[in-house]
C-alpha cells in the first residue's frame, strides 16, 4: 500500500468559467491591490451554482418527502458531501439518458454490489466533465438521469451523487428544454429546438419522457400520475428535474460540474471530501471537491488540463 494522496474533482473558477445558459457571468473586482494598498483583496459576484458546487434541497423544492420544509445549506450535517466514494465510469451515447441498467453495469464493472452503496457518495464519470466549456455540446447535449435513476439512488440509499455534467438531470428535464416556469426551449445546432431534435434523433417516445404535456398527450394523465404523482405532491412538475427533486428530497445531496482530474479516479474507491461554505439559508454553494486516495490505486492518465478562456 502506497501513501495517501489527493487528487482535485474541481473545475477552475475565473469570471470566464462556462456557466449554466442564464446564469450570470461572474465579476470579479478588486477593493485594495498591491500597488495602491499595499494588499490584494478581491470580490466576487457571482450565481452560486457556478462551476463545481453543492446542491440543497431547498435549491428545488419547498418541502421534503417527509413533509417537513426543505432543508438548506446551513441545516445539512457538515458531512453530507463527504465520505466513502465511488467513482462509477458510464457508458452512454451523446445526449442519452442515463438508467438504472447504465448505472448497475457500471458496478458490475468496478466490482461493487449496489446493495453496497448504502451510505456512500457515487460519483459518475461520464465524460462529459472533459468537454466542459461554453458550448452546446456541454450544456445542451449532454447525457443526463432522471425520474428512474433517481429511485435507483433512492432506493439504495446513497448519500450523495456528484456527476461530472451541467446538472443533476438530463439538460430536457430541465428548464432548457420544454420544463419549468423559466422553460427556455434552447436551440441547437440544427436551428430547430433541442425538444424537435432529440425526438427526430430519439423517437417521440424517448422524448415523452422528457416533456410532461408530452408524456400526458401520449399515454394519459392516469399514466402520468403513476410515475411522477409523487413528485407532483410534493414539487409539482414531475418532469421537471426529477432527479434533483427525488434526491433532495428524500435528503441524498448532490453535486454538479465535478471535473479536475477525475479520470485519475474512475472506477475507483476513495475518500471524498467537498464542504460548502457554512451558508445560513443558502439553496447551495461553490466547493472544492478532492478525492483521497492510495497512490498505486491512482489511473495513470494525463493532468487535466483546460482550454477554455483562451488557453489554446
Amino acid at each position: 500500500m502506497g501513501k495517501k494522496v489527493f487528487i482535485d474533482l474541481t473545475h477552475p473558477f475565473s469570471a470566464e468559467i462556462p456557466r449554466w445558459p442564464y446564469f450570470d457571468k461572474p465579476i470579479i473586482d478588486n477593493a485594495h491591490t498591491i500597488a495602491k494598498g499595499g494588499v490584494l483583496t478581491q470580490k466576487i459576484t457571482c450565481t452560486m451554482h457556478t462551476g463545481t458546487h453543492c446542491d440543497a434541497p431547498r435549491h428545488v423544492m419547498e418541502r421534503e418527502f417527509d413533509g417537513k420544509r426543505a432543508r438548506y445549506t446551513h441545516e445539512m450535517p457538515v458531512d453530507a458531501y463527504t465520505g466513502d466514494a465511488v467513482c462509477l465510469p458510464i457508458e452512454i451515447e451523446r445526449w442519452g439518458l442515463i438508467l438504472p441498467k447504465h448505472l448497475e453495469a457500471a458496478c458490475k464493472k468496478v466490482g461493487i454490489k449496489p446493495a453496497e452503496l448504502k451510505g456512500m457518495i457515487v460519483c459518475l464519470n461520464t465524460g462529459q466533465h472533459r468537454k466542459f466549456d461554453d458550448s452546446k455540446e456541454y450544456y445542451h447535449y449532454s447525457c443526463g438521469t432522471g425520474v428512474e435513476a433517481g429511485r435507483w439512488f433512492v432506493d439504495r440509499k446513497v448519500k450523495c451523487v456528484a456527476m461530472d455534467s451541467q446538472a443533476l438531470d438530463h439538460p430536457l428535464h430541465t428548464a432548457m428544454g420544454n420544463n419549468g416556469m423559466t422553460r427556455m426551449n434552447l436551440l441547437g445546432y440544427s436551428g430547430k429546438t433541442i425538444n424537435e431534435e432529440y425526438a427526430e434523433q430519439f423517437g417521440e417516445k424517448a422524448y415523452a419522457e422528457l416533456d410532461k404535456f408530452a408524456y400526458i398527450k401520449m399515454y394519459g394523465q392516469a399514466a402520468y400520475d403513476k410515475k411522477y404523482g409523487d413528485l407532483e405532491a410534493v414539487s409539482g412538475w414531475g418532469t421537471w428535474e426529477p432527479c434533483h427533486k427525488l434526491m433532495l428530497g428524500h435528503g441524498i445531496v448532490g453535486v454538479e460540474n465535478l471535473g479536475g482530474d477525475l479520470d485519475k479516479v474512475s472506477g475507483k474507491r476513495f475518500r471524498f471530501f467537498c464542504f460548502p461554505i457554512r451558508w445560513y439559508l443558502g439553496d447551495g454553494s461553490m466547493a472544492r471537491c478532492v478525492a483521497e486516495i492510495d497512490e498505486d490505486d491512482v489511473n495513470k492518465v494525463p493532468d487535466r488540463t483546460y482550454t477554455y478562456g483562451g488557453n489554446i
